[in-house]
Order: C-alpha cells, then structure tokens, then sequence
C-alpha cells in the first residue's frame, strides 16, 4: 500500500499513524446520534479529535474505526468538514472498544513503526500532549500514556447493588495515582502482538476486553509510562462535561481562532 511522504518518515524516524475507535453507541451521554457523531460547537466530536491528531506533524495517518453500518456516512461526514485533505481512511468497527482497534491497527501500513489510540470523545486535546507521546515511543517506550494527578481523593469500596451504600475498604495515596488520558502511544509490533493474544484470549474464553490498548500491554507483561496529559483532553461522556468542552473551545476561539 503507498503511503504519503509525510507517513513514511520524518527526518528519518518512525512513521505514525493513529486509530480513533469511534463505533460506540454512548449511552452515558443520553438517547440521539452515537456520541463521536455529537456535536460540539457545531462540529461532530469525531471531526475535532481527527483535526486534533492531524495537527502533529508526526501523524501521517488517521484511521477512524466507524459503526459498521455508518462507514460510508462517516467518510463523507470526515470529508465534508475537509478532511479529504487529510491522510484519514475510515474501516468498519466492532462490537468493543477492543475488536475496533484491531480492526483499525489492521489497515494500518505495516512499515508503520508507531500507533496512537486516541478516544473519540477527546476532542480538544492539545497538540503538545500527541507530540509527547510520540517523542516517548521515539525515544525507546513500547507503550506511553498522558495522564494527570487525581484532584480528588479516592476510595476504594466494596461494590453493592443500586440505592444501597458502598462500604469503603481503604483509602489509596492519590499521589500515586494518575488518570489516564489519549492518545496512547506504543510501538506498533507490541501493539499488534498483545491484540492477537487478547483475540486468543477470547475465543477460549478467557479475561474479559480491557477500557484501553496500555492495561493489554501490562496484561501481557509490557511496561507502561505516563507523560503530563493536559486538563483540556478530558473525555466527553455525560451532559455537563459537554457543557465544560463548550466552555473550553468558545474560550480557544476567541483567544486564538481555534
């Protein structure tokens, strides 16, 4: 398969392309379109976090992993708002998180030596938090996530049905604890090889998908770091943090045309 100059190399380092896993449904975010295709500021989520990742020049390729009866509605949609200028392709998804970026990884050139995983729902993370995980998996990391400190403390409970109190079994340090953010980055042959054996894992009926492509790599025996994530790549998944990302990008547009 060709591939843009801009794909293949920069200065002669690995190529990137990222994966954006976007066939979820988002029931947290109330009844309507799926939450990628929810608008913000009058632009689809989708639309702002593939913008979002085509501003590093590092990203050469954008993969959107799509409902898998919406591919067709979704490449227009991407080409509507001038993507079509863009290095983005658009494949069926599947059923989870997990089956989707397999499916994307898979369209994926395979000299390809780095991937992102960056969430739909992420629309306004910065160019410097995509630019530092590249630079993390350049300079030797199989896997790289953005995260920032806990504002709030945590505690560990003991799950309970609906309406009935959660007795609290203990207190972790939140100073060692970071939540966790995309894109997320790895080294593509450690990418690809935890995948296939989570697929194996599956069909012999093993441990259930993971909620993200780092916690495969430490299922499997991978190391994982974290590099600063930024406070404005929070994800949008119920009403109010819609009304925050609202905030956030009114502010970008008035101070810099965003």
């Amino acid at each position: 398969m060709p591939t843009s100059p801009k794909e293949r190399n920069l200065n002669g380092t690995a190529a990137v392309a990222a994966v954006v896993p976007a066939a979820g449904r988002g029931e947290r975010l109330g009844p309507g379109a799926p939450k990628a295709l929810r608008e913000l500021g009058g632009v689809p989520l989708l639309v702002h976090a593939v913008r979002a990742l085509a501003r590093s020049r590092a990203v050469g390729l954008v993969v959107v992993a799509a409902p898998p009866d919406g591919v067709a509605d979704v490449a227009a949609l991407l080409d509507g708002h001038g993507l079509d200028r863009q290095d983005v392709r658009v494949v069926a998804g599947g059923a989870t998180r997990q089956e989707s970026v397999r499916l994307g990884l898979a369209a994926i050139p395979e000299d390809t030596g780095i991937v992102l995983v960056h969430d739909a729902a992420r629309p306004l993370v910065p160019v410097e938090v995509v630019d530092a995980v590249v630079a993390a998996v350049r300079a030797g990391a199989e896997a790289v996530v953005p995260a920032v400190p806990l504002a709030d403390t945590v505690k560990r409970v003991e799950p309970q049905a609906p309406g009935i109190p959660e007795p609290v079994l203990d207190t972790p340090d939140r100073a060692v604890l970071r939540a966790v953010q995309t894109p997320q980055g790895f080294r593509r042959s450690a990418l690809h090889e935890v995948h296939e054996k989570a697929l194996a894992e599956e069909s012999a009926g093993g441990l259930p998908p993971v909620t993200d492509d780092a916690g495969l790599i430490e299922r499997f025996g991978g190391r994982v770091v974290v590099v600063p994530g930024h406070e404005e790549a929070f994800k949008v998944t119920r009403p109010l943090d819609l009304v925050l990302a609202e905030a956030v990008l009114a502010r970008r547009r008035a101070s810099d045309g965003f």
